[in-house]
């Protein structure tokens, strides 16, 4: 049987690909299992430093849903009483993934697509992308993550009015509003994914694994409360020997030599 969900990992990075074309990359519930598989697999990972998400082909990231599987019958309360606690495809909601995760929108990434990417950290999208959450259109709801998330990340008007009219918009919209960090040509996106995986292993592993821990799980929390949070990644980071490596690097105009501990 075809995986259809694609996992390489390479010099620290994971790549993690939805290999659906034919259904624009679209979602179903053995799909669900396996992103979930690999996210597990990421996160029991002392070596991924970086993840990058992406879809196969060159017309979609993500479109979200199979509306044509059997399981699209359900009704909405059935749906929503089956809900995976980490959001759609394992990933908008999940909160123990302490690795950045970049977002490589080559193409629609639209309602469970774009949920998806509100659970990454960082976004870059070609300049042929659409972005939406399109579900009202079809009588259902951004259940797993949109409906929350988004008017967390930019501004609430903004939000409302995506959420509320289920419009597509292009990437260049969204690099506006700030949930995509960078859009380029189609042909220039992987370079640009590049640059943005190189710059985040140029930095210790043991800090970007404390900041993103304390991003994701304070986020409730008052500022000066986040702060104090004895976390274990953060715990980590300032008795590891990276910070040390750090120091010793710059004190000796040298790169540092990162090790994770």
């Amino acid at each position: 049987m075809t995986d259809e969900v694609r996992l390489e990992i390479k010099d620290f990075v994971a790549y993690v690909t939805i290999d659906r074309p034919a259904v624009l990359n679209a979602v179903d519930g053995p799909t669900t299992d396996r992103l979930n598989q690999i996210w597990a697999t990421i996160e029991a990972s002392s070596e991924v430093r970086c993840v990058v998400l992406t879809g196969a082909g060159d017309r979609a990231f993500c479109v979200g849903a199979d509306m044509s599987q059997k399981a699209i019958d359900k009704t909405g309360l059935e749906y929503w009483s089956q809900l995976d606690p980490n959001g759609f495809g394992g990933l908008s909601l999940r909160t123990t993934l302490d690795v950045p995760i970049i977002a490589r929108v080559n193409g629609y990434a639209v309602g469970g697509g774009m949920e998806m990417v509100l659970g990454c950290d960082i976004v870059i999208a070609a300049d042929t992308a659409k972005f939406g959450l399109t579900e009202p259109r079809v009588g259902r709801l951004p259940l797993d993550g949109g409906m929350v998330l988004l008017q967390r990340k930019i501004p609430h008007n903004a939000a409302m009015g995506l959420l509320l009219t289920g419009k597509r918009v292009p990437a260049s919209e969204l690099y506006r509003l700030g949930l995509v960090n960078e859009v380029v040509p189609a042909i220039e996106l992987d370079d640009a994914v590049q640059r943005w995986v190189d710059d985040v292993l140029a930095c210790s592993p043991s800090s970007v694994r404390a900041i993103k821990q304390l991003a994701t799980r304070t986020a409730q929390l008052s500022a000066r409360e986040a702060r104090d949070a004895r976390l274990p990644a953060v715990m980590a980071a300032l008795d590891s020997e990276d910070s040390k490596e750090g120091v010793l690097a710059f004190q000796n105009k040298r790169a540092p030599v990162w090790t994770g501990r």
